[in-house]
């Protein structure tokens, strides 16, 4: 007896194929795992006009017939009929979303190619209409070559002519599949939108807009260049629009440390509140305006659309390294803390791809060490313009987020050639409609920033700031001794000044770089602190800024930058590491080799400005 044809239903993600599965075989089905993998198979009946029984099968969402995934490698291999307990289809039903015709006419172009009988439903065709798009299914039938049907698979509507089209395609002779199978995504993408072009009679002005700006955001060469200025822009906004709300800040501080030294009797309270809190934890929160500011332009590109577009962007620089751009969002995520960026890296399915973006999610410049790298830079940089509107300290702030992401990309390809090797996956996602941002929801989301900065600075930053102040301050040295030198932390950063001190580091910044481990923020309340306590009476309320510029050498301060670009993050990234690769083994690596990285970096840094005459 020969059994009822086998129709296969394919198609992107979110393009409604379950939907009209269901609707094609109502309660006729059967849920079972295909063998040797834990992935669910749903099959189906439905029965032509005449009566004649058809077998339907709906396959996991795809994007691409290179697989990613075990659920897109049975789909693969089910279309390829290379799947074990599986026939090969007699036919496809390609499912497309009509109203993202040209990015899920990539798959339907990809699956043609194989030869198969083959009827396109163009699902969704009511919302795409709703949406001002009109498509003339007969000319895209005529550029590929098959029939294309009109559906609304919720509503039931298109299943006759969809029935009817899927029968005629089952008794025509079927053509003869190729050799080889072209895997030029490229190709595919230039084909879909030259077809999608010719079908679409009319379009809603909104999308003819986006698909205008991303021949240009995401032109192979112009688009990084736009993506580097965009950068540019967002680098010397953080200084030259933060300078007037940090001097407001400075000035708060200075009086509440006036107040309280006019309040309080000299003594251990006294200098507590006034070198420990006032004078630690206010070094750091006086970049608040820098860190929102940052913030905005991140959520701006965000709510806009333009970073996705960023993520393509570098998709292309990834994969040159082992990568793509699946590893983009969480390395992106790390910008603002490598916390959420680990652990945003669970979206990635490769393990040796997401064990990789892991090890390397640190190097992002997180937005703990601005700064750091703010009151260096101000100390050091002057505050002058190479061109209009461009400011120099601006350019150097760009090019230590340049550096971070170079030596990211350095990381990365040594490791996918050794420890974590493996080939790069295919990225595909969805590109959304440019649209204006909410201002409501800006504000909410700098809002939140700022009080996750705050509380910080309330919390982790305030208790290793008081913590150091008292291991600073006791035992009292004797006169004629430094204080810093003298107690427990002097005594601990002494020893640790034998190891860096080759590469620049003096006895401040030995110790400034112990409780930085905690947070990195605290490395500038460190150094506020001890200068603090160690201060004369005429250096008493100088900005640590200026204290830095007295003492220390420019090689010293440029030393200083370079390890905070590659210098191990908190504690608290170090123990996401761990719970997020199940072990202590891969977070140790990850210490080891950004220690290694930032001693050399800094060493390099510290001899070349040295020997220049900096």
């Amino acid at each position: 007896m020969t059994p009822a044809p086998l129709v296969a239903l394919v198609g992107n993600p979110n393009a409604g194929k379950t939907a009209l599965f269901n609707a094609l075989t109502g309660a006729r089905q059967k849920v079972g795992n295909y063998p040797g993998v834990t992935v669910e198979r749903h099959a189906g009946r439905m029965a032509f006009e005449d009566g004649r029984p058809v077998e339907l099968v709906d396959l996991p969402g795809t994007y691409s017939l290179d697989p990613s995934s075990p659920d897109e490698q049975v789909t693969r291999d089910v279309v390829l009929g290379k799947q074990e307990g599986e026939r090969l289809p007699d036919a496809l039903v390609v499912v497309a979303d009509a109203s993202n015709l040209e990015n899920h006419l990539r798959f339907v172009l990809q699956l043609r190619q194989l030869g198969r009988p083959m009827v396109v439903a163009l699902n969704m065709i009511d919302m795409a209409t709703r949406d001002g798009l009109r498509i003339d299914a007969d000319a895209l039938s005529a550029a590929l070559g098959v029939p294309v049907v009109t559906t609304v698979a919720v509503r039931k509507r298109g299943l006759d002519e969809l029935r009817t089209a899927l029968a005629g395609v089952l008794l025509s002779a079927r053509p003869t599949p190729p050799d080889t199978l072209d895997a030029d995504i490229t190709h595919f993408q230039r084909e879909a939108r030259r077809i999608a072009s010719e079908a679409i009679i009319e379009q809603p002005r909104g999308r003819a807009f986006t698909r205008g700006v991303d021949r240009v955001v995401l032109h192979p060469v112009a688009g990084p260049l736009i993506l580097l200025a965009v950068l540019f822009v967002m680098f010397q906004a953080v200084y030259a629009w933060s300078e007037a709300p940090i001097g407001w800040i400075e000035g708060l501080q200075g009086w509440l440390g006036e107040a309280a030294v006019a309040s309080l009797p000299e003594g251990f309270l006294r200098d507590l509140l006034v070198e420990g809190i006032i004078g630690g934890v206010g070094s750091v929160v006086v970049f608040l305006p820098q860190i929102v500011i940052l913030f905005f332009f991140i959520l701006l590109l965000e709510a806009t659309g333009y970073m996705v577009r960023a993520a393509f962007l570098m998709d292309r620089l990834m994969a040159g390294v082992g990568l793509s751009g699946r590893s983009f969002i969480p390395l992106l995520s790390s910008f603002a803390c490598a916390i959420p960026g680990i652990m945003a890296t669970r979206s990635i399915d490769d393990p040796k791809e997401r064990l990789t973006t892991i090890l390397i999610a640190p190097l992002m410049t997180c937005s703990a060490r601005l700064p750091v790298y703010a009151v260096i830079i101000g100390a050091f940089i002057p505050a002058t313009s190479v061109a209009p509107g461009i400011g120099l300290q601006g350019l150097v702030l760009l090019a230590l987020y340049i550096f971070g992401i170079l030596g990211a990309v350095a990381a990365a390809f040594v490791l996918r050639m050794t420890a974590t090797k493996g080939k790069s996956g295919g990225f595909m996602m969805e590109l959304p409609r440019y649209q204006l941002p909410s201002l409501r929801d800006l504000a909410i989301g700098l809002w939140q920033r700022a009080y996750v900065f705050l509380r910080r600075a309330g919390t982790i930053i305030m208790g290793v700031t008081v913590a150091l102040w008292l291991l600073a301050s006791y035992p009292v040295a004797p006169e004629g001794q430094k204080q810093s030198e003298y107690s427990v932390a002097g005594r601990i950063a002494s020893g640790l000044e034998v190891v860096l001190h080759p590469i620049g580091f003096n006895h401040e910044m030995s110790l400034a770089v112990i409780p930085a481990m905690a947070a990195r923020e605290v490395a500038v309340a460190a150094l506020q602190t001890v200068y603090s306590i160690d201060a004369e009476a005429d250096a008493e309320g100088q900005a640590l800024g200026t204290q830095l510029a007295a003492r220390w050498s420019l090689p010293t301060a440029l030393a200083f930058l370079a390890w905070f670009v590659f210098a191990p993050q908190c504690l608290s990234t170090i123990a996401v590491a761990r719970r997020e690769t199940n072990g202590w083994k891969w977070p140790i690596v990850m210490i080891v080799y950004l220690f290694a990285l930032a001693y050399i970096a800094a060493g390099v840094t510290f001899w070349t400005a040295t020997a220049l005459g900096l």
